[in-house]
């Protein structure tokens, strides 16, 4: 199992835990997982972890009149669920597929085809490392999250990048999860939805959000807009058929990525969010802990 296991921490909490389109008009500040009345609570084994991530929001990070008003997105529907169908896997009957045009970069940003990295480092005396400061800078014109510097709450984002199983590892994170009622966010690739139907309808089931993590994994500072935007929408499109499932949270394959390319993805009505610290398990010749 490829799990980067990744948080964004409100400024004021650092710690580190082993182990996330349309054109109508938008005005709400709050980025919630509350899919309104087709949400399917019953099914949930873990109404608490329900709960918890239906208030998942960035209410007092998002600023959409100076940042990004430009860009789509529906602050009440981060989540869309099918309505209720105990015969579906998922628990959920099949969404209406989306066809996403590819639109050129914005002209009122100024932004780039140079590639980045993200990267991180570690906290100091309270204080984020001036890396994922000085990234949260820049990604604030583009609906981009690599820390959370404007909640006053200690909050922390628990999120894990998924391509592949190892050890039956991510149904042991599940059973931790459900046992200490702490939601989370599974980055998931399209060949690990398709081939792992039922741990990606346990996340569903469980309450966690199935985040974007793009069909095949590439570099996205080394592919076209078309391309990018044909990841995203291929991913969305087979959990929307398969699982009545979809999100608008997205994380760039191995945090790599180009101003360009920032703009595409929030061109689309996504939220990329990257991550303030990491534990290194994708390595598993050095599993720590």
């Amino acid at each position: 199992m490829k799990k980067i296991v990744c948080m964004i921490l409100a400024a004021s909490l650092f710690l580190l835990c082993a182990c996330t389109g349309n054109n109508k008009e938008y005005d709400k500040r709050e980025i919630i997982t509350d899919p309104g009345s087709t949400e399917n609570t019953s099914l949930t084994g873990s109404p608490e972890i329900e709960e918890l991530t239906k208030h998942i929001n960035f209410s007092t990070v998002v600023d959409t009149e100076n940042n990004f008003s430009g860009y789509p997105v529906d602050f009440g529907n981060m989540v869309i669920k099918g309505k209720e169908d105990p015969s579906a896997l998922s628990g959920l009957s099949p969404l209406p597929t989306v066809d996403y045009n590819v639109t050129e970069k914005r002209s009122d940003i100024a932004m780039s085809d140079e590639k980045f990295s993200h990267s991180h480092g570690p906290a100091s005396d309270g204080k984020p490392h001036h890396t994922v400061v000085d990234f949260q800078k820049n990604f604030d014109k583009f609906r981009a999250y690599t820390l959370d510097m404007k909640s006053e709450k200690k909050v922390l984002y628990l999120t894990f990048d998924c391509g592949y199983e190892y050890e039956n590892l991510t149904a042991s994170v599940l059973d931790t999860l459900k046992e200490k009622k702490v939601p989370a966010t599974f980055f998931c690739t399209l060949d690990h939805i398709k081939k792992e139907t039922e741990i990606i309808s346990r996340i569903i089931k469980e309450g966690h959000i199935v985040g974007n993590h793009s069909a095949t994994h590439p570099s996205f500072a080394e592919i076209s807009r078309e391309q990018i935007i044909n990841e995203l929408e291929e991913t969305e499109n087979y959990l929307r058929e398969n699982y009545g499932y979809a999100s608008k949270f997205f994380r760039f394959p191995a945090g790599e990525y180009t101003e360009s390319a920032l703009d595409a993805v929030a061109s689309m009505g996504y939220v990329s969010v990257f991550w303030s610290v990491a534990y290194n398990d994708w390595n598993v010749d050095k599993i720590q802990g």
